[in-house]
């Protein structure tokens, strides 16, 4: 069995007498895309944090492609294939959406010209490409959302870290998003995704982890975790895990 992309081992992060994260532990796949659910202020952006390199784990390590990074700053990182989106998306305000997108292709590109031909492409993997000339200010909240996306992978990453990328979206939003996400892991990038919206993490993710007070619960199938006494209770309520369940055993 090949070693995973990326593993977490054992990290805790400590921000005074607050245990954001406990012991979590977590292995992402080469080609996958994993979940990490669980309730508000359970640890998952802190976690996000220590494997993007924005913060260093109190303790434990994090392996990506075999290699400790956990001393490497963030744009270390970025340079070795690890990218993010954040919940609150702050595009350029002042630059066209091409521009914007071209920012982070500038990391392999350092050419104007073929960062900006990068940001083309990319753009019109994440839906965006009939507003390449427009200014990034002007965009829906979902336009924005697909923007940030657009960023993180121009910089060609392997493993992608998707922070909530469908909050604030309507359902019809969110239905138009999943299948860029699946696109984009066909065109070979990892995803590790921090997602609330549960109907999207059962039809896009192989493996899920639940985090609750720091502490991974629960980890497997979409269909197993959400069955799980433990994820019920912490987590989803016996309400919205009766109709996952039904919902699965209507497509299953």
């Amino acid at each position: 069995m090949s070693a995973p992309l990326l593993a977490v081992e054992a990290a805790s992060k400590r921000f005074g007498g607050l245990l954001a994260v406990d012991g979590a532990s977590l292995a992402v796949s080469a080609g996958s895309i994993t979940g990490l659910i669980g309730p508000n202020g359970a640890g998952k952006t802190t976690l996000f944090t220590l494997i993007s390199g924005f913060e260093t784990p109190t303790s434990g390590r994090i392996v990506f492609q075999g290699r400790d990074v956990g001393g490497l700053a963030p744009h270390q990182r970025a340079a070795l294939g690890v990218a993010r989106t954040f919940q609150i998306v702050q595009p350029f305000a002042g630059l066209s959406v091409r521009e914007n997108i071209a920012v982070g292709a500038h990391l392999r590109h350092p050419r104007r010209d073929e960062a900006l031909d990068r940001a083309e492409a990319v753009a019109r993997l994440v839906g965006i490409d009939e507003r390449l000339d427009a200014p990034a200010a002007g965009l829906t909240v979902a336009g924005r959302k697909r923007l940030e996306l657009a960023r993180a992978l121009a910089t060609e990453p392997k493993l992608l870290l998707l922070d909530e990328v469908l909050a604030g979206l309507n359902p019809s939003e969110v239905r138009d998003i999943v299948p860029v996400i699946q696109e984009i892991r066909r065109a070979g990038v990892t995803i590790l995704m921090v997602e609330h919206v549960m109907q999207a993490v059962m039809s896009l993710c192989d493996d899920v982890y639940v985090l609750a007070q720091g502490r991974v619960i629960a980890a497997g199938p979409p269909a197993v975790v959400t069955r799980d006494p433990k994820v019920i209770e912490a987590y989803l309520g016996h309400g919205a895990a009766a109709r996952l369940a039904a919902r699965e055993a209507a497509h299953g």
